[in-house]
This record gives C-alpha cells, sequence and structure tokens, in this order.
C-alpha cells in the first residue's frame, strides 16, 4: 500500500517552484488557506522513513505525519533540487550523508523546536 507525505509550503517555497512542473501539484487546504504537495511514498520508504524517526507515523488517512521539522525542510529542498516528486527524491534524501546531517537537527528539535523563519520585511 503507498502511503503519502505532505509538504506544506509558504510563499518563499511557492516563488521557488514557481514556473516549474512542480507548480501543478500544489493542492489547496482549509479554501486555499494552506498550499501543499503530496507525495507518494513506497511501503518500503515509508518503513524506512519510520524507523529512522521513531515519533513519525502513519495516521488514518495514510499519511506519513510528525517527522521532524528538519526532515520536511529536507524534503522540500530535495523536491526543489531535482524539480520533481517521483521515488528518486526519496534515494537522494535518505542518503547516508544527508540522512544523517537531518537526524543530527532532528534531535536538536528534541531540545528546543526552532521558530519558522519568517522574510524580512521590505
Amino acid at each position: 500500500m503507498p502511503y503519502k507525505i505532505s509538504v506544506i509550503l509558504d510563499r518563499a517555497r511557492l516563488e521557488r517552484i514557481k514556473g516549474t512542473p512542480l507548480e501543478r501539484l500544489v493542492k489547496d487546504l482549509y479554501g486555499g488557506y494552506l498550499k501543499v504537495i503530496e507525495l507518494e511514498v513506497p511501503d518500503d520508504i515509508a518503513q524506512r522513513i519510520l524507523k529512522e524517526f521513531p515519533r513519525a507515523r502513519i495516521d488514518a488517512r495514510g499519511f506519513i505525519e510528525e517527522t521532524p521539522v528538519a526532515f520536511k525542510r529536507e524534503l522540500f529542498e530535495v523536491i526543489a533540487q531535482l524539480r520533481s516528486v517521483s521515488k528518486e527524491i526519496f534515494g537522494e534524501l535518505l542518503k547516508p550523508e544527508r540522512l544523517s546531517r537531518v537526524k543530527e537537527l532532528a534531535a536538536k528539535e528534541e531540545e528546543y523546536l526552532p521558530p519558522p523563519t519568517l522574510p524580512e520585511e521590505k
């Protein structure tokens, strides 16, 4: 059974994918208040994510939730870099050097969850 994971898009992220094929994949949530990209996650990748991040879980809708903020940030970076939502993004995301960096940042979240970075006002 394939699962899903969603990446929430703020204005800065929307700007980064503007004009790319990813823009077609953006969905509205809550009447357009939130914008997201939903990715299909194969079962083997989902199990690996759950193993790597013990707090992660699969909700009733089949979405992988409660992953660390660092994981979601890096997931978006890979999506933006590859301009794709294919299975290969998970291969890139779960490479040992990238995964270890994400896990290191995720461990810091246990102590202190950083506030989101806000764009500077012009």
